[in-house]
């Protein structure tokens, strides 16, 4: 391999606190000044539109809104404007589009058809002069900077955290408070990735994977099994915890590579029992989390979450799984910056 194989993935993971502190200094402000004015239109419920990553941000997003503004949400199927032109009745509904380009033309034209059907459309990307920036009424920048890799890594992370502040700011929250030790967090957690290496020579040869959470951890899963799949090519199956038991468990056995996301908080709470079924069945299973919990596993990654609200831990779990789907993908002997058959903006239709 080159010596510059990866460079780019590596050098933009390294980049995440540096965002993070960016979005909460010159971001924070404009963030809340939109979630002050979609506030006062009081929107009824919330539809959230994404594609690959983002759609894993509008997962988490989703979370946000139902469990912290009890608003009835859900990620629409862009298919019934776009290709099969329904023309919904979105009146006082809030339509989030997130995208780090802006420049899907599905996505362009589900906010489009969208804010013509009487929705209030925000767009979410890190592209402030973009298409579906222009086609929406509001816009937030994630200030993520050029990204370049293939992989999108950086441009996630601060997806989940202007979502945060938004949310936090449409009840008037101050998340801009709360969420300020995650980027000192990150650089901890990015710093070991020694310990990310030795993890990842359980996986050089796998054939497959599973990942799973529960809560705000089951987004984090999501987009860790993308990662693994679009960087090292091994299939990475997720799995809400719940769902895990309802018939993927019988696929799970001792050679079986599990890793489980598990949140200090409720959505670890609820994920304890399938932790004990794969322990039962002799799954060969690695934690991302709190201690006890990694302790109580083959192996794992410990989670620094003292102190951090479950609903922020995700900005800090998908970053050991962003680097292990890096470390797996160069003990391959393949290039982590340029998976085959991908481009850097994926348009579809």
């Amino acid at each position: 391999m080159s010596a510059t194989t990866g460079r780019i993935m590596s050098g933009e993971m390294a980049e995440q606190p540096a965002v993070l502190r960016r979005i909460l200094s010159e971001g924070a402000p404009r963030i809340r000044e939109v979630a002050e004015q979609i506030a006062a239109r009081n929107p009824r419920f919330v539809l959230l539109t994404a594609r690959g990553t983002s759609d894993n941000a509008a997962l988490y997003a989703k979370y946000l809104l139902e469990i912290q503004l009890g608003k009835p949400c859900g990620l629409t199927s862009m298919s019934t404007t776009t290709a099969y032109g329904a023309t919904p009745d979105l009146t006082d509904c809030l339509v989030i589009t997130v995208s780090q380009s802006g420049g899907s033309p599905d996505l362009v034209a589900s906010t489009q058809a969208a804010r013509d059907a009487g929705a209030i459309t925000l767009a979410v990307t890190n592209n402030a002069d973009s298409r579906l920036a222009a086609v929406s009424e509001f816009h937030i920048d994630v200030l993520a900077g050029p990204e370049k890799a293939l992989p999108a890594t950086k441009t996630y992370t601060a997806e989940l955290l202007a979502l945060y502040l938004f949310v936090d700011g449409l009840r008037g929250g101050d998340g801009a408070d709360r969420a300020k030790v995650l980027p000192d967090l990150a650089e901890q957690i990015l710093a070991r990735q020694d310990e990310v290496k030795q993890l990842a020579g359980r996986y050089r040869f796998a054939e497959r994977m599973v990942l799973t959470s529960r809560g705000y951890g089951y987004p984090t899963a999501k987009e860790a099994a993308l990662k693994l799949m679009e960087t090292s090519y091994i299939p990475a199956l997720s799995y809400s915890g719940a769902d895990l038991l309802h018939g993927p468990l019988a696929m799970v056995d001792n050679v079986s590579p599990v890793i489980a996301i598990v949140p200090d908080g409720k959505g670890g709470e609820a994920l304890q029992p399938v932790l004990d079924r794969l322990l039962d069945r002799g799954a060969d299973l690695v934690v991302v989390g709190p201690k006890p919990q990694v302790e109580a596993a083959s192996a794992g990654f410990v989670l620094p979450t003292e102190g951090v609200l479950e609903e922020l831990q995700p900005i800090l779990e998908i970053l050991p799984l962003q680097m292990l789907a890096y470390e797996v993908t160069i003990a391959r002997g393949q290039d982590p910056d340029a998976p085959r058959a991908l481009a850097k903006v994926t348009e579809t239709h």
